[in-house]
């Protein structure tokens, strides 16, 4: 028996019958292309609901899935059932393809990506930055409370609806929280939101997400990163001291600057151990 058949239960693992993707879905406009997929608004002709439709490019995901050969790694369709939580993309459905491929049905998220939010420097109040970092660690917690870690926390990853709500996405790197899938490796992630143990290929735990947590809470509350932008070379810059929140985000409540500025400590022994305990500290924000 393997352990896909004993977590079964657990976390929602089961066999799906291969599926020609365009016999059941209908696109509604063009797909979007993402760095290792493809996206988009579908009709399921079985429910008539519209959903979202993820394709993974298998020929990009391959080469990740190898590093964990032998270890019964879930799939990021599997990975996203067992996630559930109001600040993190619902998944309904994942299986193969007809062609050897994979498919995820998810929720369609309608709204605009923080990132594009940020970098248009489009107006958010400071309450509205807040909510944004607080809802945001609710959903990284939603992630590690179920045994995963994200490894790829950032604005590019997070949707805010047009109702104000932000909800975390992709799972398409993430990873059973046990020491055999953080093993020091290849980097991975994006470089700007980064751990120091990531870029400098050191074992990892969950406290990688909360690193890039603090870097994507700086960013939406400041507008700004804590460290020059770049590829991995210029992330080596990471585990050196971020300038304070405070000096570039006047008015900023005292108790978020800590927590964030917490949050960007180098070495992960001094960070906070948990997102959950993170959150506890948020209470008084909202």
């Amino acid at each position: 028996m393997n352990i896909r058949s004993l977590l079964g239960p657990l976390f929602g693992f089961g066999t799906t019958s291969k599926i020609h993707i365009w016999h059941r879905f209908e696109p509604i406009g063009e797909g979007i292309a993402g760095t290792m997929s493809k996206f988009y608004k579908v009709r399921d002709k079985e429910s008539d609901h519209f959903v979202g439709l993820k394709l993974p490019n298998m020929d990009k995901v391959g080469p990740i899935e190898s590093r964990f050969k032998g270890l019964n790694k879930p799939t990021e369709g599997e990975i996203g059932k067992s996630i559930q939580g109001d600040h993190v993309v619902k998944t309904h459905e994942c299986g193969k393809t007809h062609d050897g491929g994979q498919f995820i049905v998810q929720d369609f998220l309608d709204g605009t990506l923080v990132h594009f939010r940020l970098k248009r420097g489009e107006p958010l109040s400071p309450d509205d930055r807040i909510n944004m970092i607080v809802q945001t660690a609710i959903g990284v917690a939603t992630v590690h409370d179920a045994g995963f870690v994200h490894r790829d926390i950032c604005p590019r990853n997070l949707m805010l609806s047009h109702s104000g709500k932000t909800t975390l996405f992709d799972f398409g790197l993430s990873v059973p929280n046990k020491p055999a899938f953080l093993r020091p490796g290849n980097r991975t992630g994006t470089p700007n939101y980064m751990a120091p143990e990531v870029i400098r290929r050191r074992q990892s735990d969950q406290r990688l997400d909360i690193f890039s947590f603090g870097v994507t809470a700086y960013e939406i509350y400041s507008g700004q990163l804590p460290w020059p932008g770049g590829d991995a070379r210029a992330a080596l810059a990471h585990d050196t001291p971020a300038p304070d929140i405070r000096e570039v985000a006047d008015g900023m409540p005292d108790r978020l600057a800590d927590i964030i500025m917490d949050c960007l400590r180098p070495d992960p022994d001094d960070r906070y151990d948990s997102m959950d305990l993170l959150l506890q500290k948020m209470r008084r924000l909202t």
